[in-house]
């Protein structure tokens, strides 16, 4: 039996959710930019209504760790930590940019994708994923990059069999020449919930006071700072 996970996501102007319970799945997806805050607790509610699940019976509850929008991010641990507190089951974060590529993988079945959202400022978060054994493997650390950049960072892979997937590529579709390009732009919840279970399985949950964002921005911002280690 599989375990009941619900997941939520609110990192991008996308606000998602869904749920693994009695191992079918369920999931919404709505375009929110400025309404997340109104839209994921309803959401949540009416899907938990329409597969007959009491919250009580979820095992964990996975999120979208980032990288996104700042206050996006934030928006979905809060909403998940508050959730995960009210029952007493542990969270599982995961990456939106594995996410992403879990998602290019169930529409076109190609198992190395290449992840890029578009984060403003003339940058992109991006990740590199292969498929094995029911498991995304990273080809390179998450980072946040130059559109012009990426075709270096990205020279020692093998990349003949591959796929796009983000808003990165929508806003920079000439990162990468001869790469097939997908229509999935954005992450879905339902999407989350392979790679929550894979992580629940594995023990890797973390406890609602711990759970963690991944910006990635702020992180090399920090490094930037003079005086700082």
């Amino acid at each position: 039996m599989s375990p009941n996970i619900l997941a939520i996501d609110t990192s991008t102007e996308a606000c998602s959710v869904a749920l693994q319970f009695n191992n079918q799945v369920s999931s919404d997806f709505v375009i929110s930019n400025r309404d997340h805050t109104k839209q994921v607790l309803p959401m949540v509610d009416t899907l938990l209504k329409r597969s007959e699940c009491n919250l009580n019976q979820i095992d964990a509850i996975a999120f979208g760790q980032g990288p996104g929008s700042f206050t996006g991010v934030r928006i979905g641990i809060g909403v998940a930590q508050g959730l995960a507190f009210g029952i007493g089951v542990p969270m599982i974060g995961v990456s939106n940019l594995m996410t992403l590529a879990q998602g290019a993988y169930r529409k076109t079945h190609i198992k190395t994708v290449i992840a890029a959202i578009d984060a403003r400022m003339s940058e992109i978060y991006l990740g590199v994923y292969q498929y094995n054994n029911d498991v995304w493997q990273a080809m390179i650390n998450e980072c946040v990059i130059k559109p012009d950049q990426v075709s270096e960072k990205l020279a020692h892979l093998s990349l003949t069999d591959c796929v796009c997937s983000g808003t990165g590529w929508q806003t920079y579709p000439n990162m990468l020449k001869g790469i097939m390009q997908s229509d999935h732009h954005l992450p879905e919840a339902q999407d989350m919930l392979k790679i929550a279970e894979n992580l629940f399985n594995h023990g890797q949950t973390v406890n609602p006071e711990d759970a963690q964002a991944s910006y990635l921005r702020n992180e090399v911002t920090w490094k930037k700072l003079p005086g700082r280690n």
